[in-house]
């Protein structure tokens, strides 16, 4: 399965209007930090995933693009 956290984190971030500091800092985390899960550079643990899956309300399979569009 190829790695699409960084464009799933962007995309969520993008579709609620925010910015990468509003983001990190709502969760704890500097905007650089931040920035680097977004470009794919850094990986966030699974306590920071956790809590970005908190903040936007999805389920941790969402982030991690392991879901199904069921039709």
């Amino acid at each position: 399965m190829q790695n699409t956290l960084h464009l799933v984190l962007r995309d969520l971030r993008k579709e609620h209007g925010k910015t990468q500091k509003e983001i990190a800092d709502a969760i704890n985390i500097t905007d650089r930090t931040y920035g680097h899960y977004e470009t794919g550079k850094r990986e966030p643990s699974i306590d920071t995933l956790i809590k970005i899956a908190d903040y936007y309300k999805v389920s941790l399979d969402i982030l991690v693009g392991r879901y199904e569009i069921k039709k």
